[in-house]
């Protein structure tokens, strides 16, 4: 067996998933697209003033797939507490 082999042995069809790797597949999916929108709403009526760091930068961070750990990051560490 090559790496073809080995490599084919990690990655699954999806008819090849049982129902509930799926379900876990589409939640995953769910949640990063509800929590893309989440921050994105954010980051547009948030002050600038409110945020840490660029806006340009978290925006950018939303847009790569990263199984909502950005998303998460900005929610606990990216926004500053209003007074």
């Amino acid at each position: 067996m090559g790496t073809d082999g080995a490599r084919r042995g990690l990655r699954k069809r999806w008819d090849e998933l049982t129902g509930r790797q799926r379900a876990v597949l589409v939640a995953t999916g769910l949640f990063e697209a509800f929590a893309k929108v989440a921050m994105l709403r954010d980051l547009r009526r948030r002050p600038a003033e409110q945020i840490r760091g660029p806006r340009l930068l978290w925006g950018a961070t939303a847009l790569v797939n990263t199984a909502g750990l950005a998303q998460v990051a900005y929610f606990l560490i990216g926004r500053r507490r209003s007074t």
